[in-house]
């Protein structure tokens, strides 16, 4: 019997090529076996940021996720679509971890930050030798692009989903100091009007595909929410503090 491969959760960052970590860079170079996530018919982003750093002699494996954002028929139920394919690519990624060879998962952002890696490293990493490399995540790069300074001091920066309601937006929004919300898509007009009901908008700042090639910085106030991408992002920073030390 061979010896067990190692898994590797490799943040790859949020989409320039060059904000991938050394640490990151040299396991994934070493590695004769890479995963990647991929909507249908698609390269996904974590691959096109990393594909100039690859050779030859490593397998390419694709996770193709049966699903994304699509709305689907009232018959098929989505948690549980979703949990057969982790089943179903753990159980492929088990065998080139048993065949003794290291695999490294992909991850655009970081791997524990609303990253798919995180559903394969609940699956595998009682069984196999795991490592997870951080990775810079797209509201670091977000507030980077944006020239954007997000938390001052002991102010509190919360993360949110467009996914939540808008009353449940709206009382985190008014309960905290600085956020950056993500998975906008289709949520983007719902977002912006409670940020307009919280008068934020002279605050809010919006970013399309930060770092990216096709990165787009736009007001937020002219965004046509029916072409908002999903990875977009929407940052609050914190109110300018004045002041002349810590």
């Amino acid at each position: 019997m061979p010896m067990q491969g190692r898994l590797f959760g490799l943040g790859v960052g949020p989409g320039d090529p060059e904000l991938i970590t050394l640490k990151a860079l040299r396991l994934l170079q070493s590695a004769p076996v890479v995963a990647y996530h991929a909507a249908k018919g698609k390269k996904g982003n974590a691959l096109t940021i990393v594909e100039k750093y690859l050779n030859d002699s490593q397998l390419l494996v694709p996770l193709v996720y049966p699903v994304t954002t699509e709305i689907l028929p009232a018959h098929m139920n989505y948690e549980a679509i979703v949990s057969d394919f982790y089943s179903e690519i753990t159980a492929l990624l088990r065998t080139h971890l048993d065949a003794g060879s290291d695999v490294a998962v992909i991850a655009e952002g970081d791997p524990f930050f609303y990253g798919s890696f995180m559903y394969i490293h609940d699956r595998l990493a009682e069984d196999y030798e795991t490592e997870v490399v951080p990775g810079v995540c797209s509201i670091l790069g977000g507030a980077a692009v944006l020239g954007a300074p997000l938390v001052y001091r002991n102010q509190t920066l919360t993360v949110l989903s467009g996914v939540l309601s808008a009353e449940e937006l709206k009382t985190r929004l008014a309960a905290t100091e600085a956020a950056a919300i993500m998975k906008l898509g289709k949520n983007l007009e719902k977002v912006r009007n409670v940020i307009a009901d919280l008068g934020l908008m002279d605050r809010a700042l919006y970013v399309e595909r930060a770092t990216m090639d096709a990165q787009r910085i736009i007001p937020l106030a002219d965004v046509d929410p029916m072409t908002s991408p999903y990875f977009s992002l929407i940052l609050v920073p914190g109110e300018k503090w004045q002041g002349n030390g810590e």
